[in-house]
């Protein structure tokens, strides 16, 4: 069996718009493996979303896929047709949306909307797809879920409201999950819970996950490799210990230096100077090279290439960091 269940090659995904074309994700490549976890990670506007949106063909006008290729198991996802793909969106691929108020319906209760979602993708009868639904909201912290899912989506917190989202995603058995922030409405003591509910359902079935975050601290605990976006490309990529410990990118230092630490106590925090650039204007050089702190004239001249550096790490860097810098 091959051991790679999504293969994205290439993949760029454009906005045409009045002003201006936006390239949102721009010639992106990397695969995922069964039963692992790759994080997305970067600033907002990096193509995060856009790449899990892309992998559902959920890009509507005034975008749409321009190139590429999304290989999951096998086949080209973006060959196949809106009829083909209904069977792979929530039964072969799920995806975790990053708001729960806008993800749920306020007119149907949850139960009726998690029973949906099991009657599309499996042949349980009414009373085993009850069951299955009262059991995945006691997995994701959800108290007297029997009667909770006669409740409407207004009745829930809004950290509550996310766990049901997550469960509707584990429901059907999905060998794929796209996780967009999965826990950003959740309190630290539930959003570990969460972590290691999911992490635990991908590994008992063999599943895999793409998770979309800008928290280090969840990608160094839940992500076996990690993807570096920005303005639309991946500035690095490789082992997620590797990453965090040794980057090669000086955008990865950087968000990595704006982590707080209870060692710095002494020190300001550090910050990655300037802002994302307006990715309609980027121009020929490489799109970091206004805020980099070891820019020089090269790099404004020439993007630089996606090529290995050292260990597991690739990097899109004229003048990347040494081991013993980084």
């Amino acid at each position: 069996m091959n051991e790679t269940l999504l293969d994205i090659r290439g993949l760029k995904t454009h906005f045409h718009t009045f002003g201006g074309l936006v390239k949102a994700v721009d010639g992106v490549s990397f695969d995922v493996k069964r039963g692992e976890v790759v994080g997305l990670v970067g600033e907002s506007g990096g193509g995060k979303s856009v790449i899990g949106f892309s992998i559902l063909r959920l890009i509507d006008p005034p975008g749409r896929i321009e190139a590429g290729e999304i290989v999951f198991d096998g086949e080209d996802l973006i060959r196949k047709t809106e009829d083909e793909l209904r069977a792979v969106r929530g039964g072969e691929i799920a995806m975790v949306f990053q708001d729960p108020m806008t993800s749920l319906n306020p007119v149907y209760t949850i139960g009726r909307q998690m029973d949906e979602m099991l009657k599309l993708h499996t042949d349980l009868d009414e009373p085993a797809r009850r069951a299955r639904c009262i059991r995945m909201l006691e997995d994701v912290g959800i108290s007297e879920a029997e009667s909770r899912l006669d409740a409407y989506p207004h009745q829930f917190s809004g950290g509550m409201r996310q766990r049901v989202v997550i469960a509707i995603a584990l429901l059907a058995g999905s060998r794929l999950i796209i996780a967009d922030e999965p826990t950003t409405a959740l309190d630290v003591t539930v959003q570990s819970q969460i972590l290691k509910l999911m992490r635990r359902q991908i590994s008992e079935r063999g599943a895999a996950m793409i998770l979309v975050t800008h928290d280090l601290a969840v990608v160094s605990e839940m992500a076996d490799r990690v993807v570096v976006l920005y303005c639309g490309k991946v500035v690095e990529r490789g082992r997620t210990e590797d990453v965090i410990a040794h980057p090669a990118h000086p955008y990865t230092r950087g968000l990595l230096d704006s982590i707080p630490r209870i060692t710095d106590r002494q020190h300001r925090l550090r910050q990655i100077p300037g802002t994302v650039p307006d990715i309609r204007k980027l121009g020929k050089g490489c799109s970091f090279r206004e805020r980099c702190f070891r820019a020089q004239p090269l790099c404004a001249e020439q993007a630089p290439k996606l090529a290995p550096v050292r260990h597991s790490l690739d990097a899109a860097c004229h003048f990347p960091l040494e081991e013993s810098e980084a």
